[in-house]
């Protein structure tokens, strides 16, 4: 594992629209999931090294200076530029230990991955939704692990994720899907979309968040489309997208409009969440004196 220095691990947000979150923290920087579809891979994020995992250096000393110079205590993104659950998370145990750290200064955190060893630390989320709000957000695009296996080439499948998903929600942690990026052409189908839809409840879910298209820019667009040519040979999909979309940066499918429809019905039949204001309301609506706060915040 290399280390890179940093001076501060938590920064402020620009806005509370994403889950009602004020701050955003990265332990790590950046991800060997390999998803093809990462945006975080963009040039204008300045890693070329990418798929490389690395640590900030004397990263739990700075956070806990961090969290010290607070005067109200921060609701926190983790896992918006790298996935705080990667493969080396397992013996370093950094975001675990700064779940404690979040914990001890009385903080909320909202916590974004593909990985099921977010499940490792289960209680930690419990002790913390306890005097704080707490979102667990697990990636899930399709429920195919075939698929996935080829857009999320060394992501933990999809069933794997669904498995922590639902001992997340046993144990009363507010958890659920994000079903983003759904791929056009690839998985903009009724039943991928459905499917997904179905299987986060089954697994506890309250709430699935979606977004059916799918974001390119320089430095991500080239691999994103050369990764199709090459995990779907003779179908032609990144000359599919170039004709679809060129230079575009926001890409929605086609069928975005009717897949919405189809969501929305499905999310209010089986009594999840589905708009952002309403998973935040829930989210952070039960802590007392810190209600103001919040709500102030995602106004």
């Amino acid at each position: 594992m290399d280390y890179i220095p940093a001076k501060h691990l938590l920064h402020r947000n620009k806005s509370t629209e994403w889950f009602g979150t004020d701050h955003t923290m990265n332990i790590y920087r950046g991800c060997c999931h390999g998803c093809l579809y990462c945006d975080s891979r963009s040039s204008c994020y300045q890693n070329p090294n990418f798929d490389q995992v690395k640590a900030k250096a004397d990263a739990l000393r700075i956070l806990r200076d961090d969290l010290a110079r607070k005067a109200k205590p921060a609701f926190i993104t983790m896992g918006s530029m790298s996935d705080p659950y990667n493969p080396f998370e397992r013996e370093l145990q950094l975001t675990r230990h700064a779940l404690e750290l979040i914990d001890a200064y009385q903080c909320g955190v909202a916590a974004a991955t593909k990985s099921d060893l977010i499940a490792r630390d289960v209680e930690l989320y419990q002790i913390i939704q306890a005097h704080s709000p707490v979102i667990c957000k697990l990636t899930v695009t399709t429920v195919d692990d075939a698929l996935a296996a080829k857009l999320e080439p060394r992501a933990p499948l999809p069933s794997r994720r669904l498995k922590a998903l639902e001992a997340l929600s046993k144990a009363g942690v507010f958890s659920g899907v994000l079903l983003m990026p759904v791929l056009p052409f690839l998985e903009d189908s009724a039943e991928n979309v459905l499917a997904v839809v179905d299987s986060a409840a089954q697994a506890g879910a309250r709430f699935v968040y979606a977004a059916f298209g799918v974001t390119m820019r320089d430095g991500q667009r080239d691999y994103f489309l050369n990764g199709l040519d090459q995990a779907f040979p003779g179908r032609g999909m990144g000359e599919r997208y170039r004709k679809k979309y060129g230079s575009r940066y926001s890409c929605a499918s086609p069928r975005a409009r009717e897949l919405w429809e189809l969501f929305s019905q499905r999310c209010q039949k089986l009594g999840l969440l589905y708009q952002m204001k309403h998973i935040i309301s829930a989210a952070v609506g039960s802590y007392g004196d810190r209600q103001l706060t919040f709500f102030d915040l995602v106004q």
